[in-house]
């Protein structure tokens, strides 16, 4: 979902990031309010003013986002739900979560947490504006609070859309799995919905385009597609779980293991290793003792000409915790270990003995098999 991100401060213990794509939507969003928001409705003011004006509505809007995920992550944490931080990126924030909802009381309590931040933060800001209005304070001053309350109610509604994965569709996945007392049917249910508004926001953004709006519609449609993305993704994710949860690492790992010596150049790896067998990692072993990884990225990372002059040795990664997981480990934290570092193949090792690989592909092809045979039965 993310590109880079930067990490902006900590709050109440979570860890707030920006990622590069927010900063495209906060210069979408001054544009708009500097070239065309505030000029029509408080005409008059030099150019400058209505950039710092849209530069202030940015500000605010990031505070804005920053509450609502907020206020999520804080219920999150009193039912005991792990949140590893809040990240904004270009559709707005999200509380980054690794596991879903232990109860439906505590999803739904979560869920709604948000939209009432956000319409308790919507009331205070229009309030300061009455405030400002009353006490004649300058009307950037009034034109900005005014706008943020309305963005702030918007906020408030449009995430209350019974829509997975909007706020609203887990609220209505938490009444459907507390009134059903089945997490996956209630999941499916609000996914489809939120896959089909979706599609509905992606029509809607085309007809706009097609209307004139273009700004707009293209906006709506890339709401839509980023919603049907992400509702299908929810849904897959859950399978992935329910269907790995409990199984070993040891149960999928493969065996025999293509390893490599540390002694070889980078040369030899590449010609032998690399092109013979098409795998992007090897591990490395030294008289049957693991000693750690080599991978095309490492290679590449070393020019071309250095790599007859270069040994493994020299560009290997030690074995460590993100690269290595014991043959007991639970696959759906190889899963979450693979998928969160952006490996493809994780080595099992027992102490410093090689044991076998354990893929992502691997995993795939497994619940590929076993929804195919299920889906039948």
């Amino acid at each position: 979902m993310f590109t880079k991100s930067i990490t902006l401060f900590r709050l109440f213990g979570f860890e707030v990031k920006i990622d590069l794509t927010w900063l495209f939507l906060g210069l979408l969003v001054a544009w708009t309010l500097a070239r065309g928001v505030f000029p029509a409705l408080y005409p008059g003011l030099d150019s400058l003013t209505y950039w710092l004006m849209g530069a202030a509505g940015v500000v605010v809007l990031l505070f804005s986002i920053v509450f609502h995920e907020l206020a999520h992550s804080l219920v999150a944490r009193h039912f005991g739900f792990p949140i590893k931080g809040i990240t904004l990126f270009i559709f707005g924030g999200v509380a980054e979560m690794d596991e879903e909802p232990p109860t439906a009381k505590s999803e739904f309590l979560m869920a709604a947490a948000g939209p009432l931040s956000s319409l308790v933060l919507a009331a205070i800001l229009l309030g300061v504006d009455r405030l400002s209005v009353a006490a004649h304070w300058p009307v950037t001053v009034e034109g900005v609070t005014a706008y943020l309350a309305y963005i702030n109610f918007i906020l408030a509604v449009f995430n209350l859309v019974p829509a997975f994965p909007l706020d609203g569709g887990r609220i209505l996945r938490a009444a459907l799995w507390g009134w059903w007392g089945d997490f996956r049917r209630a999941t499916r249910i609000a996914s489809n919905i939120g896959s089909g508004f979706g599609f509905v926001l992606v029509v809607l953004g085309v007809l706009a385009f097609i209307s004139g709006n273009i700004i707009g519609g293209l906006w709506w449609a890339l709401i839509g597609l980023f919603l049907r993305a992400a509702a299908g993704m929810s849904y897959q994710q859950l399978l992935v779980i329910e269907m790995l949860k409990g199984a070993p690492v040891r149960r999928f790992m493969k065996t025999p293991v293509v390893t490599v010596p540390p002694s070889i150049t980078l040369q030899q790896l590449v010609e032998e290793y690399i092109y013979k067998y098409h795998y992007k990692m090897f591990p490395v072993e030294d008289g049957g003792r693991l000693m750690g990884l080599v991978d095309t990225e490492q290679v590449k990372a070393v020019a071309r000409e250095e790599w007859d002059r270069r040994q493994v040795r020299d560009v290997m990664s030690a074995r460590a915790a993100d690269n290595t997981v014991p043959p007991e480990m639970d696959a759906v934290k190889a899963w979450k270990l693979m998928r969160g570092k952006g490996r493809s193949r994780l080595m099992v090792a027992d102490g410093d003995r090689l044991l076998g690989i354990v893929s992502l592909r691997d995993l795939m092809e497994f619940l590929s098999l076993k929804l195919d045979l299920e889906h039948k039965a």
